[in-house]
């Protein structure tokens, strides 16, 4: 499975115009969403994408798979309350909207993807699809 994320590190045409910056931008500005940092692990029996979406509700989080591609989009909204009762004197939170994709390739069981969302860290299992047995037959000469 070639999990490795569109527009990633790999994607060649933004790894040059990133080459100066000394962190990787988390933020592409053509789109004006934010990337969540995502762990990707390989299993046994299935593939573990782990993405981190701080202050996101359970609610405002989506995940589409759409021609292999498996895609999370999700959004944190900023508290209006903490405007009210004074001024911001720094903000390093972020609020807005997040969205990472995936290329899953063909080796694995769309049907049987499963997600689950905990203290802030979405869960996306992707089980691999079942190795197909060559079967074997006798071929007669005519």
């Amino acid at each position: 499975m070639p999990l490795v994320p569109k527009g990633s590190f790999f994607d060649l045409d933004k790894m040059f115009d990133n080459f100066l910056s000394p962190l990787p931008r988390l933020e592409a500005a053509d789109t004006g969403f934010f990337a969540p940092r995502v762990d990707i692990h390989e299993r046994a029996d299935h593939y573990e994408i782990c993405a981190e979406l701080p202050g996101v509700q359970r609610q405002d989080i989506h995940i589409e798979l759409e021609d292999g591609i498996l895609t999370i989009t999700a959004e944190s909204r900023r508290d209006q309350r903490d405007e009210k009762e004074g001024r911001v004197i720094r903000q390093e939170r972020r609020y807005g909207k997040y969205m990472r994709s995936f290329n899953l390739g063909g080796d694995i069981e769309e049907a049987a993807i499963s997600a689950n969302f905990d203290n802030g860290i979405l869960r996306v299992s992707v089980p691999k699809a079942k190795e197909a047995k060559p079967r074997q037959r006798r071929i007669e000469i005519g």
